[in-house]
């Protein structure tokens, strides 16, 4: 019997998550809900939540030293999935209500408020997903869910040879924002896969079996 990767979820105060360790196994994962660092380190995959505000889920990843197990993780070239706000904190900056907060500074630049009539931008909406993507391979056309009033909007990473580039799906709510990124290591959504039904499971499946891969 193949046996499944083992997905740990980053357990640091962020809500939210029990869906998405229910979302990771319906996908095909061994996935638990921790705050253990062996396994954190240890894991075939790291998903990384985020619900609430940039400040807040930065305060809470530092606390507990979320940031250094994720850069760890990514020196050393093991698989780590970002969800909403998870995703933003990979950025630089963090400019929300009058608050700059420095993020983790996976990817440059700064996630701002969204430039659209109507915020949060709330539901379901379509993605055009980037030349290549793995997560997005057989729901290219697939409707996700979005919960969120900041995002990054721009994409400023220079990647030279031998190293790939890194593919970018993007969305329009008012404005264009990255809806996702696949840059090595390290992937992330800004939408909910959790909570987007049969595509958000399939994308994750997706994302799972390329643990497979590196952990043959």
């Amino acid at each position: 019997m193949t046996r499944k990767p083992v997905v740990a979820v980053l357990d640091y105060g962020s809500g939210n998550v029990h869906s998405a360790v229910k979302a990771l196994i319906e996908a095909g994962a061994d996935a638990r809900l921790t705050s253990d660092r062996a396994l954190l380190l240890d894991a075939d995959g790291l998903l990384v939540p985020g619900v609430g505000a940039y400040s807040a889920v930065m305060g809470a990843l530092n606390a507990s030293r979320g940031g250094e197990i994720i850069d760890r993780r990514l020196a050393g070239g093991r698989p780590v999935l970002g969800i909403c706000v998870g995703m933003q904190v990979m950025f630089e900056r963090g400019v929300e209500r009058g608050a700059d907060t420095p993020g983790l500074g996976e990817w440059p630049g700064t996630v701002h408020e969204l430039e659209a009539p109507v915020l949060p931008h709330m539901g379901w909406n379509t993605v055009a997903s980037g030349d290549g993507s793995r997560l997005f391979q057989g729901i290219e056309k697939e409707r996700f869910y979005f919960v969120h009033s900041y995002a990054a909007q721009q994409w400023s990473l220079e990647v030279t040879p031998p190293f790939p580039e890194p593919v970018l799906t993007w969305c329009t709510y008012g404005a264009p924002f990255l809806a996702a990124v696949e840059n090595g290591p390290l992937s992330a959504t800004q939408f909910h896969p959790e909570k987007s039904g049969e595509a958000g499971i399939r994308l994750l499946a997706n994302w799972i079996d390329g643990l497979r891969t590196t952990t043959v």
